[in-house]
């Protein structure tokens, strides 16, 4: 009996259902019976288990289940490390949601508020990404999602017991500049697997860059500061534009999403520290 035998008989106790896995021998393996919330305790057949070759103390399986725990998380971390989308989602969605749950802590809103605020910022942008490449939201399928924006929330709470003015606070900016990155590389990439036009790849990205954090500003009752201030939504035209340089040349997609995210983050930590503006038509000369 494998590992994964084990552990798909250990599934099937724990959730009672009608009949074992597919291929899982039940009179194989020692019976577990759950006493109170977190102890198991197990139920020997020795003679039966040993005459399969199996497990026969409750110690061995425990020791082979945290065995299979770790190495399925391994193989997890493998698949997110080679998955651009996978590690900048993840990424975006917690710094997105501390950076707008940060401002709404600064309006002095309630946790329901705060709360608000902070997912629609992380899920804004992404929700409107997908819906113009004509695709299910990812915020609706997987719980997932939902977590990442909460523990972003989270960590903005938490920030404002130890760091004074949060909201405009290093911590803060660089975690909106990464979070702005890595929204870009996630629009980038979901437009080229749409087949896109060029310009489209580029404006998707902007838009799941900066979308949550102009519904983030609306229900904050105030103008999207990427409107008229700040050089911000030009940062993720200019990642976006990378992104696509690197793919028309033949680079391949991780090698593409990497060149996008560091020159979005630089671009916009290098305009945050020099006050970088696009000009107005006043600023030109040309308004009355």
């Amino acid at each position: 009996m494998t590992v994964a035998g084990v552990v798909s008989w250990f599934a099937y106790t724990a959730i009672q259902t009608d009949t074992p896995p597919a291929g899982t021998d039940r009179q194989a393996l020692p019976r577990y019976t759950r006493r109170g919330r977190t102890r198991w305790t197990c139920v020997h057949r020795l003679s039966t288990a040993n005459q399969h070759g199996t497990l026969n103390s409750c110690s061995s399986l425990r020791s082979l289940v945290s065995q299979h725990a770790v190495s399925a998380a391994q193989e997890i971390l493998a698949i997110v490390a080679g998955d651009p989308f996978a590690v900048m989602n993840t990424v975006g969605l917690i710094a997105f949601a501390l950076v707008g749950s940060s401002k709404a802590i600064r309006e002095e809103f309630d946790l329901l508020g705060i709360t608000t605020v902070g997912l629609a910022m992380a899920f804004a942008g992404g929700v409107t990404r997908d819906l113009l490449v004509v695709r299910e939201p990812l915020a609706l399928q997987s719980p997932a999602e939902i977590t990442l924006g909460f523990i972003g929330v989270g960590l903005a709470i938490a920030l404002q017991g130890v760091l004074r003015s949060p909201d405009d606070h290093p911590v803060t900016l660089i975690a909106d500049a990464i979070g702005l990155a890595a929204f870009t590389t996630t629009g980038a990439i979901v437009a080229t697997a749409a087949d896109v036009s060029a310009f489209g790849i580029v404006a998707i990205a902007t838009i799941n860059a900066v979308g949550g954090g102009a519904l983030a500003d609306v229900l904050l009752d105030r103008p999207p500061f990427i409107l008229f201030e700040d050089f911000y939504a030009s940062c993720a035209v200019v990642g976006g534009t990378a992104y696509l340089v690197v793919t028309t040349a033949g680079g391949a997609g991780v090698v593409a999403a990497s060149i996008c995210a560091v020159v979005t983050v630089a671009v916009r930590l290098v305009a945050v520290t020099y006050d970088w503006a696009l000009p107005t038509v006043q600023g030109l000369g040309l308004g009355r």
